[in-house]
């Protein structure tokens, strides 16, 4: 509860890494105020073009990002930085590197611990000879060697994906506490089905048609909504616990928008055919996974804790616990980002 910068503990970032003859683009977004203190300004100064924090980011990124095509390094070049004007804090780092000739083999090494901490990771989409193959990058591998020409990518398997929604849901405490508000009250194994499952279906419906392109929503709109989706289930709960019967309405209404939130992670790839399939698949069960795995430890503790007289009135206390650090994140995310 008391880290308040961002509602995510793990940070991900999106990038493309194109291949044009012997000349590299690699193109990073990320969102600043996800990021750590210190990495998150310099962020934003590099965009906002102060020239020393320009300088000092263009030097880390020199050194986080090394690529060698057939065993020879490849020439950093231009770096340019710059931010949008959505007004999300999200900025996008560019560099270009020369090979001595076009690759058929690329070995990336990507390490922004410095910058980003331990747990940042980026999910990399290579575009060479009009394929593409998406690999993620982070904790668990900071290098990969892909094959460019000549040879069939490897590609990012459903696996990944699933893995990237485990750490997407669990990682991210506003839609964890919302799960513990829309439950706090809930003890019927039904009433939970019917709540998770209204869940589920709802962020999965809106999951899917943003990472198809059919649905846009700028984050600046959907974060302080999934901030006040958070305060209202919590106040709910401390006004109207009874109204059983239509918190599966609440569940499904809200998680049309925790839905978009989570499209994040997939929406700015650009996948399509099988790569988006095997993504949209893989992540939506990496979600529920994660989600049922909380539940499943989450319920039977809060109904063991409440059962000594005195902390009977435990889910009200989470209750307002819940809707004071709801109440913090939607003034955060309207007033400050």
């Amino acid at each position: 509860m008391a880290a308040p910068a961002g509602a995510h503990v793990t940070s991900t970032g999106l990038a493309t890494l194109s291949v044009e003859g012997e000349r590299l683009t690699y193109v990073l977004d990320v969102v600043a105020p996800e990021m750590p203190e210190a990495g998150g300004r310099l962020l934003s100064a590099a965009a906002d073009g102060d020239p020393p924090m320009a300088q000092a980011l263009a030097e880390a990124m020199r050194e986080a990002i090394t690529i060698e095509a057939d065993g020879t390094p490849c020439r950093p070049g231009r770096i340019r930085f710059q931010g949008t004007r959505a007004g999300d804090g999200k900025v996008q780092l560019e560099l270009a590197l020369a090979c001595q000739a076009p690759p058929r083999r690329l070995t990336i090494r990507e390490d922004w611990r410095t910058l980003f901490g331990e747990h940042y990771q980026t999910i990399l989409s290579i575009r060479a000879a009009g394929a593409s193959q998406e690999r993620i990058l982070g904790e668990g591998q900071r290098t990969i060697t892909v094959e460019v020409a000549g040879a069939a990518p490897a590609r990012a398997g459903w696996a990944d994906f699933v893995w990237l929604g485990i750490e997407h849901i669990l990682g991210g405490i506003d839609h964890l506490l919302f799960l513990v508000a829309l439950l706090a009250h809930t003890r019927c194994f039904w009433g939970v089905v019917k709540i998770v499952t209204a869940f589920t279906v709802a962020h999965s419906i809106t999951l899917s048609l943003a990472a198809l392109g059919l649905l846009a929503a700028p984050g600046r709109i959907v974060e302080p909504l999934i901030a006040a989706s958070i305060v209202w289930v919590a106040v709910e709960n401390l006004i109207s616990p009874g109204r059983a019967w239509r918190r599966w309405l609440v569940a499904f209404g809200f998680g049309l928008v925790h839905g978009l939130g989570f499209a994040g992670a997939l929406a700015e790839l650009h996948l399509d055919g099988a790569a988006l399939a095997r993504a949209l698949v893989g992540f939506n069960a990496g979600l529920e996974l994660g989600q049922v795995a909380f539940i499943a430890v989450f319920l039977p503790l809060l109904a063991w804790a409440s059962r000594p007289p005195a902390l009977r009135r435990l889910p009200q206390l989470a209750s307002v616990l819940v809707a004071a650090m709801g109440t913090f994140w939607f003034v955060q995310r309207v007033f400050f980002v």
